[in-house]
């Protein structure tokens, strides 16, 4: 649902819900939301709007007598279309610099005084993922956690390890993770990123030759014809398939042309694959059952990526909470402290 299907009554009351709700963590009734200012109606008109935005799905009851809490819907609802982010003071700033400067310490140093900094000032648990590895690759492993949502395991021959959420190719089955591993693992032999999505580029690029050299013989037979828009999403109609049973060479063709359609398609989902594992970053905000991917059901995680000097995602640095977090203060506290250790990096 977008905020914009929600009239101004509605938005208004609704916001007044979550804000009051964010600050105490209880309940809110429709004679609580009359009472505020800037809302002229009366508690019976308060109840219509809140039972419509409950249908909506965006509002929950802990009971039949109790007031209303926003639903995890209704926090993300809130997040991206109502939630005005506040600023920090010049003394937030100076603390997160201070806690961040780089003399005389190492990268994981910084970092691990950047997540203490952060648990202190959000009064939450805070996470940081180091930056990136560009060193030769050991090992990778793929594995499928829900509908468009996996985890990449990296394993570098310098010893270290990392995890990656990543985007999956939509329609892609779990079993296809599994031969991409396979696949990848069977190449790497201390090739790093670039290396290996170069390797399947070129391999790529021989099969679409082989592909385009045999559909033109059997096109230019007349045993089959093209069908379709671009060459990559077109179809090959055979026809005359009585004939091609007394014509091995012409079946034997059809035959290979199929398992490089089926090699091209892999391929394509390889690469995206790999493309995904090398930038994944994950979103900036999970919220409630979104964060399943982290074992903590009933909780937010607000995190932001920090960049090195050539503009490269190479971290990721955040805060863990209930979802009843205080969005407006911790969102420009998170996203700060990732710009400084971008900054140092």
């Amino acid at each position: 649902m977008d905020i914009q299907e929600l009239n101004n009554r509605s938005r208004d009351i609704f916001r007044i819900i979550v804000e009051t709700y964010l600050d105490s963590g209880e309940p809110i009734g429709s004679r609580t939301v009359s009472r505020i200012s800037g809302i002229d109606l009366s508690p019976a008109s308060v109840r219509n709007v809140m039972a419509d935005l409950e249908e909506f799905g965006l509002l929950s009851s802990p009971h039949t007598s109790a007031g209303r809490l926003p639903t995890e819907a209704g926090l993300r609802l809130f997040v991206d279309g109502l939630l005005e982010i506040g600023d920090l003071t010049s003394e937030q700033r100076a603390e997160i610099e201070s806690r961040c400067a780089a003399t005389g310490r190492g990268v994981e140093e910084v970092l691990a005084e950047a997540t203490q900094m952060l648990s202190g000032l959000s009064h939450c648990a805070s996470l940081v993922m180091a930056p990136k590895q560009n060193a030769p690759l050991k090992q990778i492993e793929f594995v499928h956690l829900q509908p468009g949502r996996g985890l990449v395991v990296l394993v570098f021959e310098n010893g270290s390890v990392e995890n990656r959420i990543i985007s999956l190719p939509p329609g892609l089955p779990p079993s296809a993770l599994v031969q991409a591993a396979n696949y990848l693992n069977a190449r790497l032999a201390g090739r790093t990123f670039e290396e290996i999505s170069s390797l399947v580029h070129d391999e790529m690029t021989l099969r679409q030759a082989e592909l385009d050299s045999l559909t033109a013989e059997v096109v230019e037979s007349g045993l089959a014809t093209w069908a379709g828009g671009e060459r990559a999403e077109s179809t090959l109609i055979v026809r005359g398939r009585a004939n091609l049973l007394e014509e091995d060479a012409a079946t034997g063709n059809l035959e290979r042309i199929r398992q490089l359609f089926d090699d091209l398609e892999s391929k394509r989902d390889l690469l995206r694959l790999l493309e995904s594992a090398r930038e994944g970053s994950g979103v900036k905000i999970f919220i409630g059952a979104e964060t399943n991917l982290f074992s903590l059901s009933g909780s937010s995680v607000i995190v932001s990526p920090y960049m090195n000097g050539a503009g490269e995602i190479v971290g990721v640095v955040g805060v863990i909470g209930p979802t009843r977090l205080n969005y407006a203060r911790i969102i420009p506290m998170v996203d700060y402290t990732a710009k400084i250790i971008g900054t140092i990096l």
